[in-house]
């Protein structure tokens, strides 16, 4: 039964994580808020982002509710997940650093899943647009631009999702 607890708590909290996560990212990148999926996800999050703006002004592009609401969510996951595990609240310290590192874990599985699901969605119907294919070009594409910078196309094949990918796995390797 406990092993159940731990798995549906760190399953919601890790579901409204990356709804925050997803809110943060797509306003970085500039995405259509028009688009359905991305008006879900803004209704999903204003409950927490909206009186937090309240106190909390942008810095530049920088929506300062929408990072401090997701660093919240972390923080309420990793305590949850000591209290069920442990049966207790952790330090402040460690506490902060573990719910940091879990934000930076979640946004890059984040990002890991959208390239897939991109990169999948354009070799299994090309040219096809969709709201779930527009949020993912715009969440992605600004990342695999940059890697394309470096590592061109080969014989026409694109290969910046799968270096993307890489470097993603990398990067969650050296946070372990």
């Amino acid at each position: 039964m406990h092993q159940v607890v731990h798995f549906l708590a760190d399953t919601l909290f890790s579901l409204l994580l990356y709804v925050f996560l997803l809110r943060l990212l797509l306003q970085w990148t500039r995405a259509n808020f028009r688009n359905p999926i991305a008006e879900a996800i803004l209704r999903l999050s204003n409950w927490l982002v909206m009186p937090l703006r309240r106190v909390l002004p942008p810095l530049g592009r920088i929506d300062t509710a929408s990072v401090v609401a997701a660093y919240a969510v972390a923080l309420l996951q990793t305590a949850a997940l000591s209290v069920i595990l442990a049966g207790a609240v952790p330090e402040a310290l460690p506490w902060l650093a573990v719910a940091g590192l879990e934000l930076v874990r979640s946004a890059l599985w984040l990002y890991f899943w959208a390239i897939f699901i991109y990169a999948l969605s354009s070799m299994i119907a090309p040219g096809v647009n969709s709201p779930l294919q527009d949020l993912l070009e715009s969440l992605c594409e600004p990342v695999l631009q940059r890697i394309r910078r470096a590592v061109p196309a080969i014989g026409g094949l694109d290969l910046s999702p799968m270096w993307a990918g890489i470097i993603i796995q990398v990067l969650l390797i050296l946070l372990r």
